[in-house]
């Protein structure tokens, strides 16, 4: 770093935020934000979005306005900030009239301010004015894929901020997001700024994540040995039915683990209550809908499970990237199946307002069920969507065990050729039934026994024919139509793999498990725990008794006083000085000065490092 000013954001860094060095890419979108350039950053969750805007706040006087969609999100980052030292607040339906005046004060005197504030407030009469009147230095927004119509998380209030920056001056404005494809980036440009800002695209891995896919079978059993190997751990469980959070949380209350779950339909002091619990305590599991997680900012979620497939590879992206915020290894566990497919391709048919909305939602749910059922590694199928090219990761189901390939072209026109001799009118049971020369109602009400295909597959198990079903689907051979209870066509890929001698590979692996062959298929197994010695466990759960008394006296989230990171470097290193806790990672000046002696209390019980 050459600059003077370069230097001075290094230096506050370490003294503020407790940090030694940059992320990467942070450096770059911090020089141009103080270059006073517009900027939009596409950056991973955990990448350290937040530091971006938040560091060049502090280095010149005036309001830095932050535009956030949920109040606990607001609430969270005042409660970090504060805790370093900085003048932060939010202007929300939960903020008191004593808070209010002292916002007003820091106002008048110019300092600097971060000042978080819902799109919806920004809105209303009044507000604007009041806040023109006072030096915004920066419109800062936050979860800028909201803006965007072709975005996965559309809020219609988020559409007022480009009149906004406006009547403020047309001021710098800085837009960050961890989601968002080339349509909505687009979109959000065009919305949000008069000429094209600094693009920052930082990548979209999260090597610190382990992926892992399953279609689903006995999912609920799964789903327990899943959680059991987390055991202490805090996680989030995703169900696409708010009933299926209630069961499923209260399964694993019945089995011991602590859960709660998370809807829309639960009253709302319940569900405040639930996400409270969440982020105060260590070791809770959340089975919920997607109504939660963006305003959760909790570092050391250490797994996401999805019950349910999610509606788009966007939507996965965003939802596993809830877990390892803190950049320690964390654990990411899908289910899926065409029962999952169904719902939210009628969901599409039924609901897109255009067809270029409809087609592109398609288009996206399609290329997450082509993930699901990848023959490849995982990591290079997910960011090749988002246009990155990455050798094989090490990291996923998949790397981890290998895989091998089958030809699979036989079983494929055996498929076809069942679909086409029955006019391409029925769905995947009754098709599985005339291969394996099951005589049903249907099949002899239809006198499809008859057929040349009738029987012509008994030579695989039935699971064996859906996952062949999965697998054409996933690589284009055959389209299904849900609105029409699921019934299946062939492609023009298909068509050349029936008649052209295209050859049709699946992975081994998916068939043999399939046909239930023991010990075939690879379990998800769990991502490594964190970096802590089992000669370290006790220090480090002592530690966190200290972080929770802090945390409850002065009622924020034990994660705001230090994350697990910081606690599991305190066990590994053993400091004996409050000179010795400086150089550790997230305890900058003002922490070291509020808790450092108390955490030092336990540290200096403990026999020293060996």
């Amino acid at each position: 770093m050459s600059s003077p000013l370069a230097s001075d954001a290094l230096a506050l860094l370490h003294r503020v935020f407790g940090f030694k060095t940059f992320r990467p890419g942070q450096q770059a979108i911090i020089d141009a934000i103080l270059a006073g350039r517009d900027v939009l950053a596409i950056m991973p969750t955990g990448a350290g979005k937040s530091l971006c805007y938040q560091l060049p706040a502090l280095m010149r006087p005036g309001v830095t306005l932050v535009v956030s969609p949920l109040i606990a999100l607001m609430r969270d980052q005042v409660a970090q900030l504060r805790a370093l030292g900085v003048e932060a607040g939010s202007l929300n339906s939960t903020t008191s009239p004593e808070e209010y005046q002292h916002l007003r004060d820091v106002l008048r005197a110019g300092e600097p301010l971060l000042l978080y504030v819902a799109p919806e407030r920004l809105a209303r009469p009044g507000t604007l004015e009041y806040l023109a009147r006072h030096p915004i230095k920066a419109l800062v927004i936050d979860e800028a894929h909201c803006v965007s119509q072709w975005g996965h998380d559309f809020r219609p209030e988020y559409l007022t901020l480009g009149q906004v920056r406006q009547a403020l001056g047309n001021i710098q404005t800085l837009a960050f997001t961890a989601t968002a494809d080339t349509a909505t980036r687009a979109d959000i440009e065009q919305r949000l700024f008069p000429e094209p800002p600094e693009r920052f695209v930082g990548g979209f891995d999260r090597p610190n994540l382990f992926l892992a896919m399953r279609p689903k079978t006995d999912t609920r059993r799964q789903i327990l040995a899943f959680v059991k190997a987390h055991k202490g751990d805090s996680g989030i469980i995703y169900c696409a039915s708010r009933a299926g959070t209630e069961a499923l949380a209260d399964a694993l209350s019945v089995s011991g683990v602590r859960a709660l779950p998370y809807h829309a339909g639960l009253d709302k002091a319940v569900r405040e209550a639930n996400q409270d619990a969440f982020v105060a305590e260590d070791g809770l599991v959340m089975v919920a809908t997607i109504a939660f997680g963006m305003g959760i900012d909790k570092p050391d979620v250490r797994f996401v499970c999805h019950a349910n497939m999610p509606r788009s590879i966007e939507a996965y992206y965003q939802e596993i990237g809830r877990a390892g915020r803190d950049g320690l290894p964390a654990d990411t566990l899908t289910f899926y199946g065409l029962d999952d497919m169904r719902l939210y391709r009628s969901r599409i048919e039924e609901g897109a307002a255009d067809d270029d909305r409809k087609r592109l939602d398609i288009q996206r749910l399609n290329a997450l069920f082509a993930l699901c059922e990848a023959p490849r590694c995982r990591r290079q199928t997910l960011l090749a969507y988002f246009g990155e090219t990455i050798e094989p990761c090490g990291h996923c189901d998949i790397c981890q065990h290998g895989v091998v390939t089958t030809d699979a072209t036989v079983e494929a026109r055996k498929v076809m050729s069942a679909m086409l001799r029955t006019g391409q009118r029925f769905a995947t049971e009754h098709l599985v039934n005339i291969l394996m020369g099951t005589e049903t109602d249907a099949v002899r009400e239809w006198n499809h026994h008859h057929l040349p295909t009738f029987g012509v597959g008994r030579d695989h198990a039935r699971p064996v024919w859906r996952a062949l079903f999965r697998q054409m689907y996933a690589a284009g051979l055959i389209e299904p139509d849900f609105l029409a209870h699921g019934r299946w066509t062939m492609t023009p890929r298909g068509n050349a793999v029936l008649r052209q001698g295209e050859p049709f590979l699946v992975r081994a692996d998916v068939l043999d498990a399939a046909s239930g062959t023991p010990g075939r298929r690879p379990p998800a197994t769990a991502a490594p725990r964190p970096a802590l010695a089992d000669k370290d466990r006790a220090l480090f759960e002592a530690l966190r008794v200290v972080r929770r008394t802090l945390a409850e006296t002065e009622s924020v989230p034990p994660y705001v006083i230090f994350p697990d990171r910081t606690l599991i470097e305190m066990a590994s290193r053993r400091p004996r000085r409050l000179a010795d806790l400086e150089g550790i990672h997230g305890i900058g000046a003002r922490k070291l000065a509020r808790y450092g002696a108390a955490f030092l209390a336990v540290l200096e019980q403990a026999p020293a490092e060996s």
